[in-house]
């Protein structure tokens, strides 16, 4: 990537030579171009930077990266260090971590989810004066008359620039909007009845977490196909979300012990806040991490897992492929992998290739519940 300071050699977390989607894009190009004319002194905080792209060009000035992505985080170190920078240049927080006390420049990526968004600058909010520098950045299509409300409404007045390669930047003026406002995350919500163990139960959801304010279809029909875990004393929720998936099997067999794992922090705060919200009994274990690395080979007896097929606004089966890849290692012999998937994106494919084997549970119109067993 060419930045006004020099070229930067960028990648994705993990590397895979494979894949040919970009660390940065033209929004990351646009707001590094028109930050050779701000003054990057004080603190300067990094919201929502997806590769490190931003970070790792804005080195010299000390930022502070929020992100919620446990990938992007790792891509953020690796890509300091492929460029020379020190990671200890860079502050590297979590969207659950205390933000700064004091803010001079705040710049915004913007996010996929306006939750997300409107959480984060609620957070921030506080910490922001009328001195602070306020930019965000995102393509065309992922910034909406929405997107310009909240920041309106947190921050206070909001223009947008001219776009460029499709991509767009946003001026917001600090006036103390949103200083003192109350945050309405995280959510909560009681189950439907007919969804097995978790009928009626509560649900905590941090904001960005998939389908925050009620139960998803896909979810929802998963619930009613889980495997009779009674006897399985190694469950993993891999890719857990809010964690209902997860805190069924653990209602429904004490003796479990449940892994959730997500690469989002929020998605494994919900999980937590969600299982201890029920009072479920049993012993759990909340993992933020890249899938089931660091489990060790042959230890889980089963994995129950909705892959995502989105990377940010791209659409790829990466990361489901990686997810079954590991499941496969971590599994026992005559262990079992779950997953629930549309039916259009061919997922007994990909199963049959690294198992071996791949069976059709149930399915309706839209989804597939498949099961795959390692040999």
């Amino acid at each position: 990537m060419t930045t006004p300071w020099g070229e930067l050699t960028l990648a994705r977390f993990p590397e895979d030579p494979r894949d040919r989607l970009r660390a940065w894009d033209a929004s990351d190009e646009y707001l590094l171009r028109h930050l050779q004319e701000v003054p990057l002194s004080g603190t300067v905080v990094v919201l929502g930077d997806r590769w490190g792209a931003l970070v790792t060009a804005l080195a010299a000035h000390g930022p502070t990266q929020i992100t919620d992505s446990y990938l992007s985080q790792e891509a953020t170190r690796a890509n300091l260090a492929r460029n020379g920078v020190e990671t200890g240049a860079v502050r590297l927080l979590t969207t659950q971590d205390p933000p700064p006390g004091r803010i001079d420049v705040l710049l915004v990526r913007v996010p996929k989810s306006l939750a997300l968004l409107e959480d984060q600058l609620l957070r921030l909010a506080p910490g922001v004066h009328e001195g602070t520098v306020v930019v965000g950045t995102g393509m065309v299509k992922e910034i909406h008359t929405s997107t310009l409300k909240l920041f309106e409404r947190i921050i206070g007045p909001t223009r947008t620039s001219l776009a460029e390669k499709k991509a767009r930047l946003i001026f917001s003026t600090p006036d103390g909007s949103g200083a003192n406002a109350a945050n309405p995350w995280p959510y909560r919500y009681a189950l439907p009845e007919g969804v097995g163990p978790v009928s009626g139960r509560t649900v905590v959801n941090h904001a960005g977490v998939f389908c925050a304010d009620r139960l998803d279809i896909g979810t929802r029909f998963f619930l009613g196909h889980l495997p009779d875990s009674r006897g399985n004393r190694r469950v993993v929720d891999l890719g857990c979300g809010n964690g209902v998936v997860g805190t069924a099997v653990a209602l429904a067999n004490p003796e479990a012990e449940v892994l959730f794992v997500d690469e989002s922090f929020q998605a494994v705060a919900s999980a937590e806040a969600t299982y201890k919200a029920n009072g479920v009994p049993g012993h759990a274990e909340f993992r933020v991490g890249d899938g089931l690395s660091g489990v060790p080979d042959g230890s889980v007896d089963l994995v129950l897992n909705n892959p995502p097929f989105h990377s940010h606004q791209a659409t790829t089966d990466t990361t489901a492929r990686r997810m079954f890849a590991d499941a496969r290692r971590a599994l026992r012999p005559g262990g079992e992998l779950w997953v629930i998937g549309n039916r259009h994106l061919g997922y007994h494919v990909t199963l049959r290739r690294l198992f071996g084997n791949s069976e059709l549970v149930a399915s309706d119109p839209k989804f597939v519940v498949l099961r795959a067993v390692r040999k």
